[in-house]
């Protein structure tokens, strides 16, 4: 048994918005056992629509629509599921009442044209909405190959759509075969290819578990999927290729699931009982950004400076008017007297220093790539990281702020014993 979604609205095909509901109803299925096989985004267009229904109905024993069940002249969905059926529209008028109801306790006047909204393909039936005014619709389809697919189109607001596919959609559908489990591995300090590299046949297809790979901001995330016929199974399988991977990558490891390496350097500094203050030039702040995001970082982080210019660093650090005479404003030299000025200003166990970043020219012929430096001061301890700058600012802040809090957590676990290279291949 397997499933398809399709994401109805031409502000999905332009880009207008997002199509999160698709992402949102894969998990929602796997966790039932029923794996998604298509996800198709479609414009308000009611012939092509049709034919994207008529497909998934022939191909998926699911098919979940969200979007198109509005009032305005492009919301279609109705439509295409009586075409698609060969069955007209008929009017439902409990569901009629229900609008009607809707409207009077907003105590506003309903446009004849919301009575579309009460409008179901014959033999089809209505999903309440008690959150909106536009009914769901579950409908039975049957294949050329045999069998019947089941069909449900719900609003596509979110807000809606949840609690009407929890509610109202998921106690009709049958349990899948399988028990389908994902778990989520991070990584930082390599390339996408370097880390299938490194995996080797971890990552080939149609492995059991499946590893795929993504990577966001310089984030790598191993995505492990299992499938089995009970959930223990599935956890050891998951269980048993975390451990294969951790033992492969090493301290490119620094956590699982939702955790961030914020989450992971404050952590560490609680257990420990080791403060940290940070300076940036670079980053707009976002290194102060993201720790101060984390719950509890107050006893670790006690706070941050946002330095953009030569004048701010020697007014507020006192910086050395002889290092920012005698070195570029994006050297080491700066990151590393950034680093210990802000320690010593803070009073704390570590400063974490950023400098500027100076803009990348794809198109200049001469002056090499750019770099940043990241700069970790401590007790008797000073070093740097250089960064080469390649893509846009956003980008560069944000790999900037991951390395600066990775250098650190790589210096945390080499001063508590634990390795900090990941074994050769």
């Amino acid at each position: 048994m397997h499933a398809e979604i399709l994401a109805i609205g031409t502000e999905l095909t332009t880009g207008a918005k997002l199509d999160t509901n698709s992402q949102w109803l894969s998990i929602e299925l796997a966790a039932l056992g029923i794996p998604v096989r298509f996800h198709t985004t479609i414009a308000d267009e009611l012939s092509a629509m049709a034919s994207v229904l008529r497909d998934a109905i022939q191909r998926s024993d699911i098919v979940l629509i969200t979007g198109g069940l509005g009032p305005t002249l492009d919301d279609l969905t109705r439509q295409a599921m009586a075409e698609v059926a060969g069955v007209p529209l008929i009017l439902d008028v409990p569901s009629l009442d229900h609008i009607k109801s809707m409207f009077a306790r907003r105590k506003r006047v309903m446009a004849e044209r919301n009575v579309i909204q009460a409008m179901f393909p014959e033999g089809s039936e209505p999903v309440p909405n008690p959150r909106g005014t536009a009914p769901g619709i579950w409908m039975t389809a049957q294949r050329k190959s045999g069998g019947v697919c089941l069909v449900a189109a719900m609003p596509g607001v979110p807000s809606e759509m949840k609690p009407m596919f929890f509610e109202s959609i998921r106690p009709r559908l049958p349990g899948g075969d399988l028990v389908i489990r994902r778990f989520r591995v991070n990584c930082f300090g390599i390339g996408e290819s370097d880390c299938e590299q490194m995996l080797g046949e971890m990552t080939a297809r149609g492995r059991d578990p499946e590893v795929g790979i993504t990577v966001h901001e310089a984030t790598i995330t191993l995505r492990i999927e299992a499938q089995g016929k009970t959930s223990a199974e599935c956890d050891a399988k998951i269980a048993q290729t975390t451990a294969e991977i951790r033992q492969t990558l090493g301290s490119l490891v620094f956590g699982v699931e939702d955790e961030e390496l914020e989450h992971v350097l404050v952590r560490m500094l609680l257990q420990r009982g080791k403060t940290l203050a940070t300076v940036e030039s670079g980053t707009g702040g976002l290194l102060a950004q993201r720790l101060t995001s984390v719950a509890g970082f107050a006893p670790a982080y006690f706070g941050g400076l946002v330095l953009p210019t030569d004048q701010a660093k020697q007014r507020i650090l006192d910086l050395s008017a002889e290092t920012l005479s005698e070195s570029p404003v994006v050297s080491a030299e700066v990151a590393r007297e950034m680093a210990v000025a802000c320690r010593g200003r803070f009073g704390t166990d570590y400063a974490l220093a950023v400098t500027a970043a100076p803009p990348y020219d794809p198109a200049a012929t001469s002056g090499g790539v750019p770099s940043l430096y990241v700069a970790l001061s401590g007790e008797g301890l000073l070093e740097h990281l250089e960064q080469v700058l390649l893509g846009d600012v956003s980008l560069t802040r944000s790999r900037a702020a991951k390395s600066a809090m990775n250098l650190l957590r790589l210096r945390l676990m080499r001063d508590a014993g634990e390795p900090t290279s990941p074994p050769r291949l």
